[in-house]
């Protein structure tokens, strides 16, 4: 059967485009909402991200995550510069973190590890010496492309985490880490039990994410926040992952990343696979 795709009228597309987030920079949001959704009827497969910056605003339900077109497109754009961004100029040092948190909790070395939304190879690197093998995986061709150069990795895959994780059978992993993942991603349950189905009984998952407050509006476990990542509550994080076999080996609050000059709130999670 062969599938019509349709052709994205790129002109009209821009135009809404801007024409929203220049809505949106005013406070004119009622307007910048009718046109983002413009632009989700131009491009349903949102390259741009209108779907959380609609729920970003509050003008739009909470997608389940934020689409696989958006967040390839963000990082393929951001590829050549992106450790000099996050490293230096938004202070983001999670894979110093991770490393330090693994240390002091005496944990590893480890045979295998899978590096989950890798980017150009910051945890990668941070790990190296505790790991027998490295598996990296990204959505973004262009950061896959710069962690190769890198070469911190016995292998690397262009990949959606959850779709990976799904279609994976290689050997299983004794630690799979996620930073810098879940900002992207507002349900937990496909990756939490994508987790469990590639890991070793008694492996670890570790990962970091932005902090919401539990007495958030109807209880929400997880929300887009202003800046068009999502954050989740510890109440959902802990709930998740007991519902998916894992328990809590140490959760630890950290500063995910400066932004506007102000810290943004998180927490890095060290979980295990107890089948």
């Amino acid at each position: 059967m062969t599938q019509k795709i349709k052709k994205i009228d790129e002109e009209a597309l821009a135009e809404a485009y801007n024409r929203a987030l220049a809505l949106e920079k005013s406070g004119h949001f009622g307007a910048a909402a009718a046109a983002y959704r413009e632009v989700l009827e131009i491009d349903p497969e949102d390259h741009g991200g209108a779907a959380v910056r609609l729920a970003s605003m509050g003008r739009g339900e909470t997608p389940l995550k934020a689409s696989d077109a958006y967040v390839a497109t963000l990082f393929d754009q951001h590829a050549d510069v992106f450790d000099n961004v996050l490293v230096d100029q938004l202070h983001y040092c999670v894979p110093l973190l991770v490393r330090q948190r693994i240390q002091a909790l005496g944990l590893g070395p480890f045979k295998r590890v899978l590096d989950l939304g890798c980017g150009t190879g910051l945890t990668g690197g941070a790990l190296r010496d505790m790991a027998e093998d490295i598996t990296g995986v990204d959505l973004s061709e262009n950061m896959v492309e710069i962690a190769h150069e890198k070469d911190l990795y016995e292998t690397l895959y262009v990949a959606e985490a959850v779709d990976f994780l799904d279609d994976n059978d290689d050997e299983p992993f004794d630690l799979i880490a996620a930073t810098d993942v879940l900002p992207y991603i507002g349900a937990l349950e496909p990756l939490f039990f994508g987790a469990v189905d590639n890991m070793v009984p008694g492996g670890l998952l570790i990962f970091s994410s932005e902090s919401l407050p539990d007495e958030t509006p109807a209880g929400q476990g997880f929300a887009v926040g202003p800046h068009q990542r999502f954050a989740h509550s510890e109440t959902y994080l802990r709930e998740r992952l007991a519902a998916t076999g894992f328990e809590i080996v140490d959760i630890t609050d950290i500063t995910v990343r400066m932004e506007e000059g102000e810290p943004i709130a998180g927490q890095l999670v060290i979980a295990r696979f107890k089948p």
